[in-house]
């Protein structure tokens, strides 16, 4: 099992839709609103590194309103 952290960025308005659709998304066991630099933290649960990349880099990149993000993968 490969853990992982994905810090999101929205565009200004678009955090509660966001979280919403990010914790739609198979493999995302949870997804948080926070302050700070980004505006959502997402934590994703897949079997494989190449999944994280499908989740952060494709999907979550994609979501209309994301402006950046940043993948921390947990070493234990």
């Amino acid at each position: 099992m490969v853990v992982a952290y994905v810090m999101v960025k929205a565009h200004t308005g678009e955090a509660d839709r966001l979280k919403n659709d990010i914790e739609a998304i198979d493999g995302v066991v949870s997804a948080h609103i926070v302050a700070g630099d980004v505006d959502i933290i997402a934590k994703v649960e897949v079997d494989s590194p190449a999944d994280v990349k499908d989740i952060a880099a494709t999907t979550v990149q994609n979501l209309d309103g994301v402006e950046d993000t940043r993948t921390y993968v947990a070493m234990e």
